[in-house]
């Protein structure tokens, strides 16, 4: 699967609310201000254990860069009225993302209904 189909399709299946079908790999590893996540399971409960916070997105798309093993995304992810502005890094290995290091802005206090239960 190429760069921009595997991005496309991380995006589809969090836009359908289908993360249990997210295309990453078993020692999967994702980097955001709120810490690294390592290994697809701790993901997987993360994601479960703060539904309200994963799911119920769009996705705005601005640009992409993609490489045969890695791609650079800045999107707008848009949940009622939360807007969040991400770039991300995405590393690839056969057709699954193996590592994602995320890039946006937490400003002031996060609210307590934003923050993340178990991280």
């Amino acid at each position: 699967m190429k760069a921009r189909e595997l991005v496309k399709k991380w995006f589809g299946v969090w836009e359908q609310g289908d993360f249990h079908n997210i295309p990453i790999t078993q020692d999967f590893k994702h980097t955001s201000p709120y810490g690294t996540i390592d290994g697809k399971d701790a993901y997987m409960q993360l994601v479960e254990d703060n539904r309200d916070k994963f799911l119920g997105y769009r996705f705005v798309i601005h640009e992409g860069m993609y490489e045969e093993e890695r791609a650079c995304v800045r999107y707008t992810a848009v949940q009622g009225d939360f807007r969040l502005e991400v770039s991300e890094w995405y590393v690839f290995e056969g057709n699954a993302i193996k590592e994602i290091v995320a890039y946006y802005n937490i400003e002031g206090e996060i609210s307590e209904e934003r923050k993340l239960n178990n991280l």
